[in-house]
């Protein structure tokens, strides 16, 4: 009896180790879907949605969610996305699912954003479209009827960082700031900004690590990875990119590993970059 209970015991820690994180299997949404408390949403760009979706997914292009100007990637106010998601027909108190291309950043953007807003049930789905047809599960091209409804908001302030937050992490040891962007980026060697390099005292630590052919790697692996480039549970982690699309992808990972204390810099390294007293490190 003992050793069942000991097996039983591996199998639920292990069991646990692969799905903690905010994802779900085709196989998983299929059934589901159907519910009226489920919303898929496609933030693919509007041409993919047009030629082939989800059969029920609706579309967000994350282009609206941003203010208008010069510095790319600052989200409009908390009323007004709510009133963009409530013309998409989502709600707070919906069970959600997003999917991408495959790439996991604009779901992964979408995902933070969600959860900064206050929705409690998202989740982002592994593998997105191309493991919806591999399934052999249904897909259109007719674009979803949508229900307008009310988006409340509760957001979460400490899932936002400020600059003032980013300024401080260096001189912080409890603190730990990390660039999602490519080596090359972080080292100042090609970039969209008007400056190259990075937020000095970041470490750096490339999104694409955690994934491994459009899905997320296993928690052990991803874990390792953190521990091994000093992203522990014991500091507060703020996380940034370009404009911090990236950075949604680590957010998800690391509140699926149970860290407490992690932040995104809205805006990122464009926000940085065009206050022209703040230092760029290479």
């Amino acid at each position: 009896m003992k050793k069942i209970i000991g097996l039983s015991l591996v199998f639920f820690l292990i069991f646990q180790g692969v799905i903690a994180q905010d994802i779900i299997s085709a196989k998983d949404l299929a059934k589901i879907i159907k519910t009226p408390n489920t919303k898929v949403i496609s933030v693919n760009k509007a041409e993919s949605y047009a030629k082939m979706h989800i059969t029920g997914a609706v579309h967000i292009d994350l282009k609206t969610f941003y203010k208008s100007g010069s510095l790319k990637g600052i989200l409009k106010s908390n009323d007004e996305l709510a009133v963009l998601l409530g013309k998409k027909g989502i709600s707070n108190a919906n069970k959600i699912v997003i999917y991408d291309r495959g790439n996991y950043k604009a779901s992964g953007r979408l995902y933070w954003v969600l959860k900064y807003l206050g929705c409690k049930d998202v989740k982002i789905l592994n593998g997105h479209l191309k493991a919806w047809q591999a399934a052999r599960k249904p897909v259109t091209k007719t674009p979803t009827k949508v229900k307008a409804t009310t988006f409340t908001v509760a957001a979460k302030s400490n899932y936002l960082a400020s600059t003032r937050d980013v300024k401080m992490a260096s001189s912080n040891p409890n603190v730990i700031l990390v660039d999602a962007r490519s080596k090359e980026e972080f080292d100042g060697l090609k970039g969209k900004t008007s400056k190259l390099g990075h937020i000095p005292g970041a470490v750096n630590f490339e999104f694409s690590k955690i994934l491994v052919g459009g899905k997320l790697k296993s928690n052990t692996e991803i874990q390792a990875l953190f521990t091994k480039a000093g992203i522990t549970k014991s500091k507060e982690i703020i996380l940034y990119c370009e404009t911090s699309v990236r950075a949604g992808v680590l957010f998800l990972a690391l509140k699926g590993l149970g860290y407490t204390k992690v932040k995104v810099y809205d805006g990122a390294f464009y926000k940085w970059t065009s206050m022209g007293s703040n230092k760029i490190a290479k």
